[in-house]
């Protein structure tokens, strides 16, 4: 991996940069302009959803930007408050025309135990999957996968899928490796996509990771950044400045030895941990 451009494959053939930019707590105006930038920047892959209310900003960035709807690829994801086959399809459609385009390169099913649906959530989820799984057969979505599902929850959603999912997006970062769901992920070709990966900005206070990166002469989130590609993670840093959108593409001139990959992987807990899908209160 030497620049933005580069991408993994998944299990289907689609190909999706290694690197993106999040969206997350951005109003549309930010996340129009935000985006705008980092596709100026070298940016291709945008994520949102549903829930940050910003869809229809991240659509005109897109749009603003210019560039063939081929060569951005875009994620959204299914509501908390929406389950079901029907509501599902409807919910799709939506975040569609909110982004202004005919297909989504990913859409993920964003919590596995939404409080809405805490009692029933194994059915509701498989209702929900099997519309995704309609979807992507029929084209208007390119790739379908979760969010926040450990183990469990993915082992629920293999009893009735047709299709696995192609990423689980997790949080993922220095201090934070989540080995056992990763794992699992591995072994059926799921694709670990790392939200957070700077830990909301706890990252820069870890003395370690400084030492790191004044080694290198480095910025500790290069150096959190780097370590996730290390893992062949796809981190999706949320940022709406566009000096830290450039530092943060800036992590292709160098490499962390096996040394301090170690040390990165021992850190436990510096950024806080995932929260737990069974006690979501959303």
């Amino acid at each position: 991996m030497s620049t933005l451009f580069d991408t993994y494959t998944l299990e289907n053939g689609l190909k999706i940069p290694v690197m993106g930019l999040g969206t997350a707590g951005m109003s549309d105006e930010v996340a129009a302009k935000s985006v705008e930038t980092a596709i100026r920047i070298g940016y291709r892959l945008f994520d949102t959803a549903a829930d940050y209310h910003n869809e229809i900003g991240v659509g005109r960035g897109v749009l603003s930007a210019g560039l063939a709807r081929e060569d951005v690829f875009i994620t959204s994801k299914l509501s908390n408050d929406v389950r079901g086959y029907d509501a599902t399809i409807e919910a799709v459609d939506q975040s569609i025309d909110n982004l202004e385009c005919d297909y989504l390169d990913l859409f993920l099913m964003h919590w596995p135990k939404p409080i809405a649906f805490r009692d029933n959530w194994e059915h509701a989820n498989a209702e929900s999957w099997r519309a995704m799984e309609d979807l992507y057969r029929d084209g208007r979505l390119k790739a379908i996968g979760v969010s926040n599902f450990q183990v469990n929850h993915l082992q629920a959603l293999a009893r009735t899928q047709k299709i696995t999912p192609m990423i689980n997006q997790l949080f993922l970062a220095p201090g934070e490796l989540q080995e056992e769901v990763v794992d699992y992920c591995r072994d059926h070709n799921i694709i670990p996509e790392a939200y957070s990966p700077l830990g909301a900005g706890k990252i820069t206070k870890v003395d370690a990771l400084k030492k790191i990166a004044a080694a290198h002469n480095k910025t500790v989130a290069q150096v959190a950044l780097r370590w996730s590609l290390v893992h062949n993670f796809i981190p999706i840093p949320k940022t709406k400045h566009e000096a830290r959108m450039r530092e943060n593409a800036d992590i292709f001139d160098f490499k962390l030895t096996p040394a301090e990959i170690d040390i990165i992987d021992q850190l436990d807990g510096v950024v806080g941990k995932a929260t737990d899908p069974d006690s979501l209160t959303v």
